[in-house]
C-alpha cells in the first residue's frame, strides 16, 4: 500500500516538474530561475523543488479547503477543485521562490494549468474500474477511521438497489453476459435470484417507503392531488418526503440502528445519510447537507466525475441522434437538459454513492441501503433493453464488482443483498399513440371544462431521475397550496392516471360523476388506452369499470368480461389495498396492457415507465445470499421485503 502511495506521488511529482519546464518555454511571462546548465537542465531543479513544495501543500491544505467548504453546492464544489489547487500553486511560489512572473495574469494562468494537469493525471489514475481505484478509495477511508477501530465479529448487511430493474430483464441481461458479476454471484450458488411483487404503485417511492419504513399505506401514486391542502404531493420534493417520514415515525425504520442510507428517498431511520431526497432540504444548492463534500474532498475524485460526465453527455446526444436517424421506435425526445440529466444519474450519483458504500464498508457499518438510479433513467427515455440501457446496466454490474470485492475484503464479514424497487414495461406512449394526453382526453369527455388547465400544479410528470437530479442539487419548488384551483386535475405515474374534481368534498362517487360530468367514465372506459378505472359507489363498495365489464371491489364478483383479466391473480388484492387509502383519488385509472407485445401505453413521455398494473413493471427482483432465507411462496409487497430484510439483520446481530 505505502509503494502504490509513493509510486502515485512520485508520478504526480514528476508530471508537474514537466508541466513548469515546458510553461517556462511558452509561457512568456513566467520564468523559472535557472543554473548554469543549458536546455531544461538548467531550470530542472527549480522546477522540481517547485513541483515538490506544491505537492506536499495540496497534500496537506486540501482537506482544510474542502471541509471549509461543505456548505456549498456540487456547482460550486467542481469550480472549488481547481480554484484551490491554484491558490496552493500561488502559495508554493512564495514558500520556494524559484519562479517569477511579469503580472498577476500569468501568475494565475499557470496555476490553473499545473493545477487541472496533475488533477487530469490523478484523476486518471483513479478512473480505473480495477484493483488501483478500489485500493485507492478503501486506503483513503481506512485513513479516516477513528483510532482505536476494533473489528466486528457480527456479520453486516450491504443491500444495494437497481433501480427499475425487472427481474426478467435481470435474467435476460445475465444469460447474455451483460452482468457478469450478478451472473457468477448466482453460478457460483453464493446467491439465488427470486422475482417479488409491488403493490398496483410500481414506483420508487411506495416501494422505497414500504423497504425502508416498513409502511407505504397512503401512497397510490409517484404524485397525487392532495384536497384537503389543495397542492400536489410528489417524491421528488424533499418537504413531501419528510412528511412521510414524519407519518411514520412511530415506526422502527430498517437502517435506526448503525445504518446508513445512500442515494434513497427517505433516510429509512438513520442519521447518516448521502444524497437522500428527504435531507436535501435546506442544503445550499444541495451542498454538504446532500452528501457531496465527503466525496469532493478528494480532487482525484472530482475531476474522474467530471470527465465521465462530460462524455457520458456526450455519449447520450451520440446516441440520441443515432436513434433518430435509424427510426427507433418507441421513441421520445431527448433534448433539452435531459443529457445532463442521464450523466448526473450515471455518472454523479453512481460515483458518489458507491465511494459512500465504500466507505461504509470499511467502517463496518451494521446495515447499508444504498440506490443506484442510473438504469432506471436511461430506460425510461431510451428503452428497457436497447443497447445503451444495458451498457449502463454492464457498468453499474462493475459497481457491484467493486463492492462485493471491497464486503470480501472488509475487516467486517457482510451479505451483500441486490434488489430492484420495481421493473419497467415498455411501450410507446399514450399521446403518441392516440395523439392527445391523458388530461386532454378527460378535458375533452367534459364538456364543461376548458381545453387546458388552469390549475398548475408545482410539480408535472417526468421521470423521477429528473426530479431527483433537481432535488440533488437544490432545484426544488416546494408544493404549495392553490387558491384557485381548477375544476378537475389530472396526473400521472407511469401508465396510471390520477383524476381529482376539487369541487368535490371528500371522494367522488360514480353517481356524483355520471351527474356533474355525463359521458366521461364511459368514454375512459371505451377508450383503446385505457385498462380499467376505480371509482367509489354511493351506497356500495367501489367498482373496477372495463370497456366490457366491471369488477365489485368487495367480493370479486365479475359482470361481462373481467377487465382485470390480463393484469395478474393478484390485480384484485393490491386494487382492494389502495382503495382504502384516505388520499386515493376520484377515479384512477390504469392504462392498457398489450400481453401479446408485452407492452403499456405510459401518460407521461416514457419509452420505459412504471407505476401501475401491467407487464414486468411489477415484478423487481431480489438477489440473496443462499444463507438468508426467503418465504417459498411469493413476496407481495415493499412491506413484506422490509420484513424479510429486517429479519435477516436481526438475525445476524445475533451472531
Amino acid at each position: 500500500m505505502v509503494w502504490r502511495l509513493g509510486i502515485e506521488y512520485a508520478v504526480l511529482t514528476i508530471v508537474s516538474t514537466v508541466v513548469l519546464i515546458v510553461a517556462d518555454v511558452l509561457m512568456p511571462g513566467f520564468h523559472l530561475d535557472r543554473i548554469d546548465s543549458a536546455g531544461f537542465l538548467g531550470t530542472f531543479p527549480s522546477a522540481l523543488v517547485l513541483a515538490v513544495v506544491f505537492g506536499a501543500l495540496n497534500a496537506i491544505l486540501w482537506p482544510l479547503f474542502m471541509r471549509a467548504m461543505m456548505w456549498v453546492g456540487p456547482a460550486l464544489l467542481f469550480l472549488t477543485v481547481f480554484v484551490v489547487s491554484g491558490a496552493v500553486m500561488l502559495l508554493s511560489v512564495t514558500i520556494a521562490p524559484v519562479a517569477h512572473f511579469d503580472g498577476p495574469v500569468d501568475t494565475t494562468i499557470l496555476a490553473l494549468v499545473l493545477s487541472a494537469t496533475t488533477s487530469i493525471v490523478s484523476g486518471a489514475i483513479a478512473a480505473r474500474r480495477d484493483n488501483t481505484y478500489r485500493t485507492m478509495v478503501v486506503r483513503r477511508h481506512r485513513r479516516s477511521r477513528p483510532s482505536g477501530h476494533a473489528r466486528n465479529a457480527s456479520r453486516g448487511l450491504v443491500c444495494i438497489q437497481i433501480d427499475g430493474l425487472g427481474h426478467d430483464v435481470l435474467r435476460r441481461a445475465m444469460s447474455s453476459g451483460v452482468v457478469p458479476t450478478m451472473a457468477g454471484l448466482v453460478s457460483s450458488n453464493s446467491h439465488s435470484l427470486v422475482s417479488w411483487r409491488t403493490d398496483w404503485s410500481s414506483q420508487t417511492g411506495a416501494s422505497q417507503l414500504g423497504i425502508l419504513h416498513g409502511s407505504n399505506h397512503n401512497v397510490p401514486a409517484f404524485r397525487w392531488y392532495d384536497k384537503a391542502t389543495g397542492t400536489v404531493a410528489v417524491f421528488s420534493d424533499p418537504a413531501c418526503n419528510v412528511e412521510r417520514e414524519e407519518e411514520r415515525a412511530h415506526l422502527r425504520g430498517l437502517l435506526a440502528t448503525d445504518g446508513a442510507s445512500r442515494g434513497n428517498l427517505f433516510t429509512g431511520g438513520t442519521d447518516d445519510n448521502v444524497l437522500v431526497v428527504s435531507r436535501m432540504r435546506g442544503a445550499r444548492l444541495g451542498g454538504g447537507g446532500a452528501g457531496y463534500a465527503g466525496y469532493f474532498i478528494d480532487p482525484a475524485n472530482a475531476v474522474r466525475t467530471t470527465v465521465r460526465l462530460v462524455a457520458e453527455v456526450v455519449r447520450e446526444l451520440r446516441q440520441s441522434i443515432s436513434s433518430k436517424r435509424h427510426g427507433v421506435e418507441p421513441r421520445v425526445p431527448r433534448g433539452g437538459i435531459y443529457p445532463l440529466v442521464r450523466a448526473f444519474t450515471t455518472v454523479v450519483e453512481t460515483d458518489v454513492v458507491v465511494a459512500a458504500v465504500i466507505g461504509d464498508i470499511v467502517r463496518g457499518r451494521s446495515i447499508i441501503y444504498a440506490d443506484l438510479v442510473g438504469y432506471d433513467e436511461v430506460a425510461h427515455h431510451s428503452g428497457i433493453e436497447r443497447p445503451e440501457t444495458l451498457a449502463v446496466l454492464g457498468k453499474l454490474d462493475a459497481e457491484v464488482a467493486m463492492i462485493h470485492a471491497v464486503t470480501q475484503s472488509s475487516d467486517r464479514p457482510y451479505d451483500l443483498v441486490l434488489l430492484s424497487d420495481h421493473g419497467q414495461s415498455q411501450g410507446a406512449t399514450f399521446s403518441s399513440r392516440f395523439g392527445e394526453t391523458l388530461e386532454s382526453f378527460v378535458r375533452r369527455a367534459c364538456a364543461d371544462l376548458p381545453a387546458h388547465s388552469t390549475f398548475e400544479p408545482m410539480h408535472g410528470g417526468g421521470p423521477e431521475g429528473g426530479a431527483y437530479a433537481a432535488a440533488s442539487v437544490g432545484i426544488t419548488k416546494a408544493s404549495q397550496e392553490t387558491t384557485r384551483p381548477d375544476k378537475v386535475v389530472v396526473l400521472a405515474s407511469g401508465n396510471v392516471g390520477l383524476v381529482s374534481f376539487t369541487r368535490c368534498e371528500g371522494r367522488a362517487t360514480r353517481e356524483w360523476i355520471e351527474t356533474a360530468h355525463p359521458g366521461l367514465l364511459q368514454a375512459l372506459v371505451d377508450h383503446a388506452g385505457i385498462g380499467f378505472v376505480l371509482v367509489a359507489t354511493e351506497n356500495g363498495p367501489s367498482v373496477i369499470l372495463g370497456a366490457r365489464g366491471s369488477v365489485c371491489l368487495a367480493d370479486g364478483s365479475v359482470a361481462g368480461e373481467d377487465p382485470l383479466a390480463a393484469f395478474g391473480d393478484r390485480a384484485l388484492d393490491t386494487i382492494r389495498r389502495t382503495d382504502q387509502f384516505d388520499n386515493v383519488p376520484d377515479l384512477m385509472i390504469n392504462g392498457t396492457y398489450w400481453p401479446e407485445t408485452d407492452e403499456v401505453a405510459a401518460f407521461e413521455e416514457q419509452v420505459g415507465s412504471h407505476g401501475g398494473l401491467g407487464g414486468p413493471q411489477s415484478a423487481p427482483f431480489l438477489l440473496h445470499p443462499v444463507n438468508l432465507h426467503v418465504p417459498q411462496n411469493t413476496i407481495f409487497g415493499a412491506e413484506e421485503i422490509h420484513r424479510i430484510l429486517a429479519g435477516w439483520r436481526a438475525s445476524q446481530t445475533l451472531l
